[in-house]
């Protein structure tokens, strides 16, 4: 073992890119750029034993797979596609909350009697029948299409790989259907194809992924068990409010029936001199505050936070596991 840096792919332009260096910046990651926007190597400020490499989002797939990256940002889609052991060879760390898209089947809004896969399946039969050749099917997402297809007990069909827009091979003839990510459907309507009730064959987004097949040099670990900590940090932040109030009472009873009621956690201990400081899910900070009130507090504080930083780095335990499994 070598010990060479660690290496996080991201996205090389657009939205894709700009998401992400704003994913890494919010946990106080900042990607730099030292020769400016064309440079396709940078650095993690303040994080020793990093690189980043910007590559676009399929070579970002290709590079988790082979090992040839430690950490990338890309489309759950494109992961899935590039390798039918995804789970095998890579980790699914956390998904940073963009790049939300589905993988359809969608047929002419013309074949108003096709409304799922079953359907699908008797048109294939049809054409079979009827014209002495399978259903074809447009896509880029040529295994993804197989394996759903074969779940789905459909057989008698013929991949035709899309290189341009996929959504237009029905009307063009090339086609009978197509296999296409899409974000609202609006394209798709705009080409006359619907979405089959049960054709969403993955809801995809944006994911940070580990490479199982990556040389994971020590310098490498511990820049990923950095950079893990303050996404964690991050992360939690966001998921929690943070609760103070002063309560008549000091035995401690009331931060366990809070945890009970509404998943607070004391992060400090036991109150100190009835000053009760607990982390508390979102969704529950105004049920809670009631609460308190009810129980005597005189005021309820609610404040939001940077960073929660925990002693077991959940997401870097996840990752040593599977590492040393």
């Amino acid at each position: 073992m070598t010990d060479a840096p660690l290496l996080l792919a991201v996205p090389s332009k657009g939205r894709l890119q700009e998401n992400a260096m704003g994913f890494f910046a919010r946990a106080g990651l900042p990607l730099v750029q030292s020769r400016g926007a064309r440079d396709y190597r940078g650095a993690i400020a303040g994080v020793a034993g990093a690189e980043v490499a910007f590559l676009s989002a399929s070579e970002i797939a290709s590079s988790l797979g082979q090992g040839t990256v430690h950490l990338g940002i890309t489309g759950e889609d494109l992961l899935r596609e590039d390798m039918d052991d995804a789970d095998a060879r890579l980790l699914f760390l956390e998904k940073p909350g963009f790049g939300p898209a589905n993988v359809v089947v969608a047929v002419p809004a013309a074949w108003i009697d096709v409304r799922d896969m079953a359907d699908l399946d008797d048109v294939a039969t049809h054409l079979r029948a009827k014209r002495g050749r399978p259903l074809r099917v447009a896509t880029k997402y040529v295994n993804l299409t197989r394996g759903f297809f074969a779940r789905h007990g459909i057989v008698d069909y013929r991949i035709v790989e899309s290189a341009g827009a996929t959504e237009g091979a029905p009307a063009a003839g090339a086609a009978d259907i197509i296999v296409d990510i899409t974000t609202t459907g609006a394209t798709l309507a705009a080409n006359a194809l619907k979405i089959l009730d049960d054709g969403i064959m993955l809801k995809s987004e944006a994911n940070l992924v580990a490479s199982l097949q990556a040389d994971w040099s020590q310098t490498a670990r511990e820049a990923a068990r950095t950079i893990l900590a303050r996404l964690g940090a991050a992360a939690r932040a966001r998921a929690v409010k943070e609760v103070h109030a002063r309560l008549p009472i000091d035995d401690g009873a009331v931060s366990v029936e809070a945890a009970d009621r509404f998943g607070a956690t004391a992060p400090f201990g036991a109150p100190e001199g009835g000053l009760l400081v607990l982390h508390v899910p979102n969704a529950q900070v105004y049920a809670l505050a009631d609460w308190l009130m009810n129980k005597g507090a005189e005021a309820v504080s609610v404040a939001a936070l940077d960073e929660v930083f925990d002693a077991r780095n959940p997401l870097w335990q996840r990752l040593v596991a599977r590492l040393n499994g």
